[in-house]
């Protein structure tokens, strides 16, 4: 695929994201989650100390477990996380993002990207 025909791909997707996602036009279409430290982070621990952290761990894993994340975890230099989503909308992202027991605790924040996967290792 030319570079200016992942481009128009890219526009008809997020466009119409679901519907371009059903009918499988061109790379598909994830949603990122991007966890950050919130109010109530201990900046002198580490991620795995952080006090609730287990909830997020917890809420995650019954997304994993229904097949809707493809990949996430932590960042290695204590900054947050990365979780991407395989899912209908946007607002189903935004919805499972809100309802993170630790975001709503403050422990975490989180901002929610549409992401076309154009490049892949084959």
């Amino acid at each position: 695929m030319k570079r200016r025909d992942i481009f128009g791909v890219a526009a008809a997707i997020l466009a119409a994201p679901a519907a371009a996602k059903a009918a499988g036009a061109g790379p598909p279409t994830y949603f990122v989650l991007t966890h950050a430290p919130g109010p109530l982070w201990d900046h002198a621990k580490a991620f795995r100390d952080q006090a609730g952290i287990d909830r997020h761990a917890g809420y995650m894993s019954a997304y994993a477990d229904k097949g809707q994340i493809v990949m996430g975890g932590p960042f290695l230099d204590n900054s947050g996380g990365m979780m991407i989503f395989d899912l209908p909308s946007i607002e189903d992202a935004r919805a499972i993002a809100a309802a993170d027991p630790t975001v709503k605790a403050g422990l975490l924040t989180v901002s929610v990207k549409p992401w076309l996967a154009a490049m892949a290792r084959k």
